[in-house]
């Protein structure tokens, strides 16, 4: 299984802001509510155009919203663990 090296955290901040609906948070930025699915599932990577437009609806900074950690760097930490 591939190494997924951007992370989000959509699901909590749609939770956070009164269980805002992957619907809904696909409406404020004109996508499909399957690419918030995919995008919260780290099956597919915004542009970051959506990211910004994504971090604008919750009034966050872009990186409260996605994180990036470089490939070996995720791999030398799976393997400490």
């Amino acid at each position: 299984m591939p190494t997924r090296n951007i992370q989000n955290n959509i699901r909590r901040l749609r939770f956070d802001a009164d269980e805002m609906t992957q619907q809904q948070l696909a409406d404020e930025v004109g996508v499909s509510r399957q690419t918030i699915v995919a995008i919260e599932k780290g099956n597919y990577s915004p542009s970051l155009e959506l990211a910004f437009k994504i971090a604008l609806v919750f009034h966050t900074p872009l990186q409260d919203v996605f994180s990036y950690e470089p490939v070996n760097v995720a791999a030398k930490k799976k393997r400490k663990s």
